[in-house]
């Protein structure tokens, strides 16, 4: 018996250290005023399928499946497309709508470190905000989020209706867009040859790659210069990217985040801002994060292209997050702050007294049952982080005490459980967690 490939029991401590991340992020969520929402994982194919959904290259690795009536089905392949339905269904909703959403999501895709084909995405959008205040808002989440847990990060951003400007200045054709722009931003992954390669196989003119090309080799742009260089200016995109950068100046949010012309994200509905974050150090290549705006999404699949509801989002994925963070730095995660520690069987019933008093008081409180010899069990205790040894035996049981051992700095004291309790709330060590 195995696995599916691409999924993935979490047991224990490893369990433990994805809830603890999933709380920080409902926590932060929250902090920013998004409100919960849970969409279906089982959607109907019409609705993966739709042209103004992910895309064609999506739907390469979308589960499909049918039911006993005989309709074709689909696991969700994001949290985006399902939000989106939820707008498309209930027009009524007042705007603007703050959603946050942290659920399971399915791709048949390649396997790899931090990249499954079962996973959890961290979702949060903004649906009825039209201006770069609701992308700076989320730039803000994304830097709080990974501040949290001690990662440092970049964050690269384009607006994908300004690179369609620039390619229609170039003469390339509508249809050939969407094509040459997943194969500009392949550039950080393939390199200046290999794009090259891709645009000759898709039959873009080599005066138009060349032009496109020089470009990237020419190093940072700001939107203002792409548009004196395309005779751009005032154009939508350039407007847009223009007033975004201005904003992360003024917000103090730019050394962290970086423009780059060409990117472009897989999928298809993004209409504007794109973006996607990265570890700063370049120790971990896959993106943690990422998102962008898709302003026409809900109100085509309202079959009312003309109500249009300006939407961004951002999606944190667990799975990256965890692998990026390791196992080593975090290895006293989920130990609990106390462990009781019975002498002998006869103390058992005290000991269940006490553990229970620690946890009544909110202590993530441990006991054990082993048996073991006492200096073997202390020894154990001490390699797994848990601070604190309350030990009962037959001496403690008649003094009505507990002799409380902290291993952080050796000492030990024999006084009542009460007074215990009092000294482990003092200290503060009292959570499951102490990352």
């Amino acid at each position: 018996m195995q696995n599916v490939k691409g999924t993935a029991d979490f047991v224990g401590s490893k369990e433990l250290e994805r809830k603890q991340v999933r709380e920080w992020l409902t926590e932060l969520f929250r902090i920013y005023d998004f409100a919960p929402m849970e969409t279906t994982m089982l959607n109907e194919m019409e609705l993966l399928e739709a042209k103004y959904g992910g895309g064609e290259e999506i739907l390469k690795e979308v589960y499909r499946l049918s039911d006993q009536g005989g309709r074709s089905l689909g696991l969700r392949y994001d949290l985006t497309l399902p939000f989106a339905k939820v707008l498309a269904l209930q027009p009524g909703l007042p705007l603007p709508v703050k959603r946050y959403e942290i659920g399971k999501v399915f791709r048949d895709g390649p396997v790899k470190k931090g990249r499954l084909r079962e996973f959890t995405q961290c979702d949060a959008d903004i649906a009825g905000v039209a201006g770069p205040a609701a992308e700076l808002e989320l730039f803000g989440l994304a830097r709080d989020v990974f501040s949290r847990v001690n990662l440092p990060v970049i964050i690269r951003w384009n607006n994908r209706r300004l690179l369609q400007e620039m390619l229609a200045v170039l003469q390339v054709p509508m249809e050939d867009m969407p094509g040459v722009m997943l194969a500009m931003d392949k550039l950080g992954k393939t390199g200046i040859s290999g794009v090259r390669q891709e645009l000759r196989q898709k039959g873009l003119d080599e005066a138009m790659a060349d032009r496109l090309l020089s470009l990237a080799e020419a190093g940072e742009w700001t939107p203002r210069q792409l548009a004196a260089r395309f005779g751009l200016e005032n154009s939508p995109g350039v407007e847009e990217a223009s007033a975004l950068l201005e904003m992360l100046e003024a917000s103090g949010l730019g050394a962290m985040c970086r423009f780059e012309p060409f990117l472009t994200r897989g999928l298809s509905f993004y209409t504007g801002t794109v973006f996607e974050v990265f570890d700063a150090t370049g120790s971990y290549t896959s993106s943690l994060a990422a998102g962008g705006r898709y302003d026409a999404i809900a109100g085509k699949l309202a079959g009312n292209a003309e109500r249009a509801c300006p939407t961004v989002g951002i999606s944190f994925g667990l799975d990256a997050m965890m692998a990026m963070l390791g196992e080593e730095e975090n290895a006293g995660l989920g130990m609990p702050a106390a462990i009781v520690l019975p002498v002998g069987s006869e103390a058992l019933p005290a000991a269940a007294r006490a553990a229970d008093m620690l946890r009544r008081n909110g202590i993530c409180t441990r006991v054990d049952y082993s048996g073991r010899k006492l200096a073997k069990a202390l020894s154990s205790i001490a390699k797994t982080g848990i601070r604190y040894v309350l030990l009962i035996g037959p001496d403690e049981i008649a003094a009505e005490q507990v002799r409380l051992k902290d291993l952080s700095d050796r000492s030990e004291l024999s006084i009542p459980l009460d007074k215990a309790v009092y000294l482990i709330e003092k200290t503060g060590d009292r959570r499951l967690f102490a990352w």
